[in-house]
């Protein structure tokens, strides 16, 4: 090998190779764990070796570990998922998804990819293949969770930046064609669902914007009749295959929330059927304090609830009713009623309301016009 040039020491070195004529630049990273460590790279030209010389003291000075070892976006992920969040005490359902979007969708496009090479084009990429293959919403949840495996390894000082941030995640604008209940829509589905087993369990949904877990969740003890108001204090998911209560996802625990008359009343009625439940069952009947169990008190299968809403909503002409639509229509009523956004985010357990906002800002522009016609009120001319 012949040096074409020599810098001082800690800086690195530049040379030609002889058997090639590439051009190989090391920098010197100093003594680690009783080692020397060096980083190589290489290119066609004297130019493009400095290039990437340039860029990798770029990456020092920005944080990047250069002595870790180098991966790929496919181990880092896996030690993420294995390691990261699992010592993190990540949700087990949250994990799940994550798995399912590294597994599903982000290893197969960008997993051959090494991390520190990973770049804004290819996060573009990855939406471009899974653009016509699933929902905005479903594919901006995998372009979180990019995100979020990127910031942390930006953490671990093994990437410079988090390229994900530099892509702008799918917009849900486009996500709108889904339907929602308009006011009658929902004065006729409780018509149909009245006197149901599960009738105060789809009036809370539909009044009170609970997920499906957190109205399984819920106890006697956390409501209040008299007072008229519920805490939720827990949701039910799955584990390792078996139903577990656990902490809610975001709601405060602590602040209770108001019951309006419709929940109310159904809950008197619910509780009254339940009374008569549990003497049917006799000593089958197991009494967790459950306000929605099973017909035995244990808890309730979820998809049970969302089942049966399956089979009620053609009832009310509503073939595409989920029961996950109830709360959604619960924020876009309180929004269009005029609710300030701060309110609706505590309601629905959101922690910002930006979050709010994103999801059912489109429940909004009937208040802009009362905003606009309010202005026009009082520039109007007397007499006018």
């Amino acid at each position: 090998m012949t040096e074409r040039r020599r810098r001082t020491h800690g800086d690195g070195g530049l040379y030609q190779r002889e058997s090639d004529g590439r051009w190989v630049g090391v920098i010197d990273l100093g003594w680690i764990d009783g080692k020397r460590r060096r980083r190589v790279v290489y290119g066609r030209t004297e130019r493009e070796a400095r290039d990437k010389m340039r860029d990798l003291r770029k990456a020092a000075d920005g944080g990047q570990d250069l002595a870790a070892k180098t991966q790929t976006v496919a181990e880092w992920m896996t030690y993420w998922l294995d390691d990261v969040k699992t010592h993190d005490r990540t949700r087990p359902s949250t994990l799940t998804r994550y798995r399912y979007a590294s597994d599903g969708h982000i290893v197969p496009v960008l997993g051959k990819i090494r991390l520190d090479k990973l770049k804004p084009a290819d996060v573009r990429r990855l939406h471009a293949s899974r653009r016509d293959r699933m929902k905005p919403a479903s594919l901006a949840k995998i372009h979180a969770v990019l995100r979020a495996a990127l910031a942390d390894a930006v953490r671990l000082e093994l990437v410079p930046r988090n390229v994900a941030q530099a892509v702008r995640p799918p917009s849900l604008a486009s996500d709108e064609e889904r339907q929602t209940l308009t006011p009658a829509d929902a004065r006729r589905f409780l018509d149909v669902v009245k006197d149901e087993r599960l009738e105060a369990l789809f009036v809370v949904a539909l009044t009170m914007g609970l997920r499906r877990g957190e109205l399984l969740g819920l106890r006697w003890s956390d409501v209040d009749l008299d007072a008229r108001t519920l805490r939720v204090q827990r949701s039910v998911q799955r584990e390792s295959g078996e139903l577990r209560l656990v902490q809610p996802k975001t709601r405060n625990p602590r602040r209770p929330l108001p019951i309006p008359t419709a929940a109310h009343d159904a809950l008197k009625s619910h509780q009254e059927r339940q009374d008569a439940e549990r003497e049917a069952a006799g000593e089958n009947w197991r009494d967790n304090d459950l306000v929605f169990p099973s017909t035995l008190g244990t808890l309730m299968e979820p998809r049970n609830a969302a089942r049966r809403i399956e089979q009620l909503r053609g009832r009310a002409d509503l073939p595409w009713l989920r029961l996950h639509d109830l709360r959604h229509a619960c924020a876009t009523f309180l929004l269009a009623a005029g609710v300030e956004p701060r309110t609706v985010m505590e309601v629905l357990g959101h922690t910002t309301s930006q979050m709010t906002m994103e999801r059912y800002g489109h429940a909004l522009p009937e208040r802009l016009h009362a905003a606009a016609d309010a202005i026009d009120g009082f520039l109007r001319r007397p007499g006018a």
